[in-house]
């Protein structure tokens, strides 16, 4: 029997008994020690997943989405966002728009209430869209291929293998090698898509889904399961034939922990996909600026052309800026920062870190364009702690810095104008 347990970042873990809330809940001994040992791989590979506090708790880090262990729970991790009404619904649907936006997911949701309406872990919702893109396929058509066979049989079919039938021992005279093309589904697509769904109908919860995929199960009966996931992705047909395939690819990848920016696949029977939120908002922001630029500015992620310093050797600490803006006549560096400030903390520096302002003064510093000043910006999310942008801080020589909160039900950047952003206006 598995036993969902539902909390936010930084919430409490313990195997003490407690009162069950989004900040603090109770997992199994054997779940505990599970996410000990893996935290301690995500800290080898520089990664922070969790910190142990004593020997009964653990403190979870900045990361969402879904985690089963071997016993059978499954911890389902929300952001920490919503103070007010049903947290948990808000988050699931929060977190659900993110990863869209993110991986660039398309699902096939009827309407807004549609989406509203499915209240459920993210990892049902996921199988629920895949096995909603499978069907449709299916009804579509499975694509087949001609696979060239070698074998041996007592009739001739196809073309005769000459070199091998030469090479025939005494007495086997009456076998014929012969080669034949079969017009077979077993091709790197449909192994993918079966692999995929046999994990979706072994984790599904949800008695629709298990349904749907058993149907599906049915019907793929002949194709087999792939075993090499990253060799058959990389053959994963684009030509107008297979067009149909694309809508289905992104949702089998996630099944498959193909597309995750962190993925625990092997660690637990179960189907686990974990985001770091700090990237998560970082490509959020992104996918919407994108869209809503006026048509002379140009969209820049990840830009990585300079260096802090240089030695007699070559250049050293690459700078990279979450994103940058250009136009003909100025340049904007924006940076995201998934933490919660508080604008009536002025005393305590609205708890921006310094190191932030240290980041985006050397950014405005070496990604200057000639004798130009570019406009320097911080996001946070915004909230009830910063429903507007804080005073502009002024760095000299002409520089200033703007932190800027991002609407997340909006979609948008608050008070965006007063650094004078390109975007278009909301009608």
């Amino acid at each position: 029997m598995k036993t969902l347990v539902t909390i936010r970042e930084y919430a409490q873990l313990t195997t003490k008994s407690v009162e069950p809330s989004l900040d603090m809940a109770q997992v199994s001994a054997s779940a505990f020690d599970w996410l000990c040992k893996l935290s301690a791989s995500f800290n080898r590979s520089g990664a922070t997943l969790l910190q142990v506090e004593g020997r009964q708790s653990l403190k979870w880090d900045s990361y969402v989405g879904v985690l089963e262990t071997p016993c059978g729970t499954r911890l389902e991790i929300l952001p920490k966002h919503f103070e007010q009404g049903d947290c948990v619904k808000q988050g699931r649907a929060l977190l659900r728009k993110m990863i869209q936006a993110a991986l660039s997911l398309k699902p096939r949701q009827v309407s807004v209430t549609g989406l509203e309406l499915f209240d459920a872990p993210l990892t049902e919702w996921v199988m629920e869209q895949f096995l909603s893109e499978l069907d449709l396929l299916v009804k579509r058509g499975v694509r087949f291929d001609y696979q060239r066979v070698e074998e041996e049989q007592r009739f001739l079919r196809g073309q005769l293998n000459v070199v091998a039938q030469m090479r025939q021992p005494p007495g086997r005279q009456h076998h014929f090698q012969i080669r034949h093309d079969v017009f077979l589904s077993n091709r790197a697509e449909n192994r993918l898509l079966k692999l995929a769904l046999e994990q979706v109908a072994k984790t599904t919860q949800d008695a629709a889904n298990w349904r749907l995929a058993n149907e599906l199960r049915t019907l793929l009966t002949e194709v087999p399961s792939s075993r090499h996931v990253e060799v058959d992705l990389r053959v994963w047909s684009r030509d107008r034939l297979m067009a149909h395939y694309q809508a289905v690819k992104p949702w089998c990848e996630l099944i498959l922990n193909q597309q995750m920016p962190i993925a625990v696949a092997g660690l637990a029977q179960g189907l686990s996909m974990l985001f770091p939120m700090e990237k998560l908002f970082e490509r959020y922001v992104e996918t919407r600026l994108r869209s809503q630029l006026l048509p002379d500015a140009k969209l820049k992620p990840q830009a990585a052309s300079q260096h802090l310093c240089q030695d007699s050797v070559g250049k050293m600490f690459r700078l990279k800026p979450d994103l940058l803006i250009d136009t003909p006549e100025q340049r904007w560096i924006l940076d995201t920062k998934w933490k919660r400030l508080q604008a009536s903390q002025r005393d305590k520096n609205y708890q921006l870190s310094q190191s932030d302002l240290y980041q985006l003064f050397a950014y405005g510093h070496k990604y200057r364009r000639e004798a130009e000043v570019p406009k320097l910006v911080l996001i946070y999310p915004c909230w009830a702690g910063l429903p507007a942008s804080l005073p502009a801080f002024d760095f000299g020589a002409g520089v200033s810095l703007w932190v800027l909160p991002f609407d997340l039900s909006k979609d948008r950047i608050v008070d965006a104008d007063i650094a004078m952003i390109p975007l278009r206006t909301v009608s």
